[in-house]
């Protein structure tokens, strides 16, 4: 099913987090229809460094390559700001759809951006904006790649500012708007009252940040179609690995966490390495064929 028609069904869409093929396989056998690869997470994992514009649209398309390379589910993508002026963006989104990108999200910022839920970001004007969200439209190749626009005006500018620039944005033609860091349940049903039932909405789910953690079946019911929990597969994995390694580092065995890791045919069951050796006998000339 494209991601176009999933976003017609009422049940909100729930895209966790990912930053590898190894989070997208994992992520899909978990049973999930879409995924969500993070621009901070990419920060976070490639880099060991803050979402505070460090990437490259090079470093995030090769990324999205390896992903749906592996996966067969959608995959929703953090552009940041284009990377650029409206020039860049048209060369990001280009660069992405041909990556397999079912859905590019772009945002306001200024560049280099942050993360949404840090203090201290800037803005564009909206009229750089649109401008920016046409030149995005432009550049698709196809419909079916879907551009999502985000506005982090409403910590700059305030809530109302916010929902002006994200009305300036659905006139534009975007598939699906993004507000974010709503601070407040009230905030969200504002935004979901004015925007919900004309374009799908999109809930940014960041443990710590801003907005408070709700559920994907709670947030469907106020009105949001897309549900993120962009940083949440980083940060579980952080808090594992800290654990691991200390562990490591105090027994100078794995044997105490055994029981809390795969082993070598478990990562390779998981990983699929029975078939892709069976893939590679076809091709040997060795099974007869």
């Amino acid at each position: 099913m494209s991601l176009a028609l999933r976003l017609q069904q009422p049940k909100a869409l729930l895209a966790p987090g990912i930053y590898d093929a190894l989070t997208a396989l994992i992520a899909e056998q978990a049973g999930f229809e879409a995924l969500y690869l993070s621009g901070a997470s990419i920060a976070y994992t490639r880099l060991g460094r803050s979402d505070i514009g460090l990437t490259t649209a090079s470093e995030v398309a090769n990324t999205l390559a390896n992903i749906t390379d592996r996966v067969s589910v959608p995959v929703i993508v953090d552009a940041d700001t284009g990377f650029g002026n409206a020039l860049n963006m048209q060369r990001t989104v280009r660069d992405f759809e041909r990556a397999g990108a079912a859905m590019i999200q772009i945002e306001d910022q200024t560049f280099p951006k942050r993360c949404g839920h840090l203090d201290g970001k800037g803005v564009v004007p909206a009229q750089e904006m649109q401008g920016k969200i046409k030149a995005a439209l432009d550049a698709r190749r196809s419909t079916n790649t879907l551009i999502l626009a985000r506005t982090d005006a409403l910590a700059v500018e305030g809530l109302e500012a916010a929902l002006e620039r994200a009305e300036k944005y659905l006139e534009c033609g975007v598939d699906a708007l993004f507000i974010e860091a709503l601070r407040s349940p009230e905030q969200m049903k504002v935004a979901c009252a004015q925007f919900a039932h004309r374009i799908p909405l999109l809930a940014n789910m960041v443990e710590g940040g801003k907005t408070p953690i709700l559920s994907a079946a709670e947030l469907g019911d106020v009105g949001f179609r897309i549900v993120i929990f962009p940083g949440g597969t980083a940060r579980a994995v952080s808090h594992t690995l800290q654990a691991y390694y200390a562990s490591l580092h105090t027994h100078q065995t794995t044997a105490p966490w055994r029981n809390n890791m795969l082993d070598f045919d478990q990562l390779n069951d998981v990983i699929e390495t029975p078939a892709l050796l069976a893939l590679g006998k076809k091709y040997d000339g060795s099974s007869g064929h």
